[in-house]
C-alpha cells in the first residue's frame, strides 16, 4: 500500500521533531508486526487481549507523554499524536491505547497527588493497569451536568452508586476515573472525579460488551457501581467539587486527538483508494484513467491536505499551550465531518467491493461514524464555537 504518511507529500510541521517522526515510524512498524496480524481475531472477539497491552507497554507506546519519574517516556502531546496517527495508518483503530494515554493518564498527572501519580502512572505505562473514564450515563451524554452517579462520603471512604454506559475500554479497564456528584444539590460545582481500581473494590460490575456498528475490537461497556467503597484518598484534586472544571480543562486534548484519528484515517483511505483505482480496470482501462476518478481524487487530496494543515496547526498550538477550547472544538467537528465524507467518497470508487467487509475501506466506513458523536457530539462543538463569537 502507498504510505499513508506520505500520500500528501507535505513537509513535517515544526512540532513533528525528529524524535516524534522516529516514534511514529517505530510505532507503525510495531503495530504492523504485533497487532495487525491478530486484528481480525480481535474484531471477531470484540475485545483485545491484555497481552497486547503489556506488549505495547514494553514497546514504549503507553504513557509516552508522562514524565519519566512516573514510568513514562517524558514526551509531549506530539508523541501521543504520532502513536494515534500510526494506529490509524496501520488500520487497527480499535486498539484503545489512545484514550488510556492521552485522556486518562493526563487527569492523574495534572490533578493527582504525588502519591497517586507514583501509585498509578507506572502501572499504566506497563499496561498492568488499563485506563477508562466513566462520564456518560444512560440519561446524560454530552450534558455532563446531568450526571446522576453519586459519591457519598462515609468516614474515610466514598460510597459510589450509579451506572455508566458507552465506556471505552470498559471490559478491560481496571483503573477507572468516575465522574460523580459529591454534592448533588450543587449542580456542576458538586461534581468530582473519583479513581476506582476495580480489582480492589466490591460492588463494581461490568455490564454488556456493547454491540456497536464499528470499532468492534474496542470493548465498550456498561458499568455499575452498587455501594462501591473507595478511599477518600482516591479523589482527584485537593478538594471536592473540582470535577467539572477538570473536565473542561482536559476535554480540548480529547477532542484534538479525535481530530488526529480523523486526519490519519483520511490519509489511509486516500492511499488505499489510489492503489485500488490504479489496479482495477473497467471498459478496458484502469479506473484512474477516467476523468471522473481523477477529478474526485483531486478533490479528496485537496480536502485532506487542508485538513492535515489545520490539524498540524492545532497540534502545534496545543504543544505550546495555546490551543483554545473553541479551536479544539473546530478541529473535532470539522475534521470528523470531513472524515466521514472522504471515507464515503473513497468507498464509492471501490464500487461493489467497497461494500464488502473484507475490504479495509468498508471497516473504515463503519469505524468513522462514531467520531462525530463521542468526545461531545459535533452539534455540541458548534455550540461551544458559537460562544466564542
Amino acid at each position: 500500500m502507498t504510505n499513508p504518511a506520505a500520500v500528501l507529500q507535505a513537509p513535517n510541521p515544526a512540532w513533528k521533531t525528529e524524535d516524534v517522526v522516529m516514534l511514529q515510524d517505530m510505532a507503525t512498524k510495531w503495530l504492523e508486526a504485533e497487532i495487525a496480524p491478530h486484528y481480525e481475531a480481535f474484531e471477531k472477539a470484540e475485545i483485545f487481549d491484555r497481552a497486547s497491552w503489556r506488549k505495547a507497554g514494553e514497546a514504549g507506546l503507553l504513557c509516552a507523554s508522562m514524565p519519566e519519574a512516573y514510568g513514562g517516556s517524558g514526551g509531549t502531546y506530539a508523541h501521543e499524536s504520532a502513536i494515534i496517527e500510526a494506529i490509524s495508518h496501520v488500520g487497527v483503530d480499535g486498539f484503545g491505547i489512545a484514550l488510556h494515554n492521552s485522556i486518562v493518564a493526563p487527569y492523574i498527572l495534572h490533578y493527582g497527588s504525588e502519591e497517586q501519580k507514583r501509585k498509578w502512572l507506572p502501572k499504566m505505562a506497563t499496561g498492568e493497569l488499563i485506563g477508562a473514564i466513566a462520564m456518560t450515563e444512560p440519561g446524560a451524554g454530552s450534558d455532563l451536568q446531568g450526571v446522576k452517579t453519586t459519591a457519598r462520603k462515609d468516614g474515610n471512604h466514598y460510597v459510589v452508586n450509579g451506572s455508566k454506559t458507552f465506556i471505552t475500554n470498559g471490559q478491560l479497564a481496571n483503573i477507572i476515573i468516575v465522574v460523580a456528584k459529591t454534592d448533588p444539590a450543587a449542580g456542576a460545582k458538586g461534581t468530582s472525579l473519583i479513581v476506582i481500581e476495580t480489582d480492589e473494590v466490591e460492588g463494581f460490575r461490568r455490564g454488556r460488551n456493547l454491540d456497536k456498528i464499528g470499532l468492534k475490537s474496542n470493548d465498550t461497556s456498561e458499568l455499575f457501581f452498587d455501594g462501591v467503597r473507595v478511599p477518600t484518598a482516591n479523589l482527584l484534586g485537593p478538594e471536592e467539587g473540582m470535577g467539572f472544571v477538570q473536565l473542561m480543562q482536559q476535554l480540548p486534548q480529547e477532542r484534538l486527538q479525535i481530530g488526529a484519528t480523523a486526519v490519519a484515517m483520511m490519509e489511509r483511505a486516500l492511499a488505499l483508494t489510489i492503489d485500488y483505482v490504479k489496479e482495477r480496470k473497467a471498459f478496458g482501462k484502469a479506473i484512474i484513467d477516467f476523468q471522473n476518478t481523477q477529478f474526485k481524487l483531486a478533490e479528496i487530496k485537496t480536502e485532506v491536505t487542508v485538513a492535515r494543515a489545520f490539524y498540524d496547526q492545532c497540534a502545534g498550538e496545543h504543544v505550546e499551550g495555546r490551543l483554545t477550547p473553541a479551536t479544539a472544538s473546530m478541529a473535532k467537528y470539522w475534521l470528523t465531518d470531513l472524515q466521514n465524507k472522504v471515507v464515503d467518497e473513497c468507498l464509492q470508487l471501490f464500487g461493489g467491493y467497497g461494500y464488502m467487509n473484507e475490504f479495509p475501506i468498508a471497516r473504515m466506513y463503519r469505524d468513522a461514524r462514531v467520531q462525530r458523536i463521542y468526545g461531545g457530539t459535533n452539534e455540541i462543538m458548534k455550540l461551544l464555537i458559537a460562544r466564542s463569537l
